[in-house]
């Protein structure tokens, strides 16, 4: 996952107060008391559309999830992207989900992402996921935050593209 914009204050100027689990009740609407507004992307860079074009962004489900070995705060997933091989990914998410609740779920990778070792164990890939307060700033300020891993709205295929 990479880092997400900062949250700011509700248009009702109460403090944003994430759910402590991603399965918790629905998000207040936009505007209600508690709901985040995360501001716009800030810092980052644009990119071009032939640079965005370079991702290959695939439907995939996970077979088999389970803690990282060596990491407090990783998962390491096990999933089928279409390909007829299965494909190991670890994702800082284990603060947000339990590894069973990921099992059989739908997700959406960056498929060709080069791969990397995390603390022992090779990541193919990446998990899309959004979050309402950047890693960094809930790290730094000690508040909770909210990340949901994206999913098809829909049953489709693994392996399916994602444009």
């Amino acid at each position: 996952m990479s880092d997400q914009p900062s949250a700011t204050p509700s248009p009702t100027g109460a403090t944003p107060t994430p759910a402590a689990t991603p399965t918790a009740a629905p998000m207040p609407a936009a505007g209600a008391p508690g709901a985040v507004t995360p501001s716009p992307a800030a810092g980052k860079p644009t990119v071009t559309f032939e640079e965005f074009a370079k991702l290959d962004l695939r439907v995939a489900r996970v077979v088999k999830a389970e803690d990282h070995p060596k990491a407090d705060k990783l998962l390491r997933l096990q999933v089928d992207d279409g390909s007829g091989t299965t494909r190991q990914i670890c994702a800082g998410i284990k603060g947000a989900y339990a590894a069973e609740q990921l099992v059989g779920k739908l997700i959406v990778i960056v498929a060709n992402l080069a791969p990397r070792v995390i603390r022992g164990e090779e990541s193919r890939g990446m998990l899309l996921a959004a979050s309402d307060v950047a890693k960094d700033a809930a790290e730094a300020s000690g508040v909770e935050r909210r990340v949901i891993v994206l999913s098809p709205a829909g049953e489709i295929p693994p392996g399916s593209i994602v444009s």
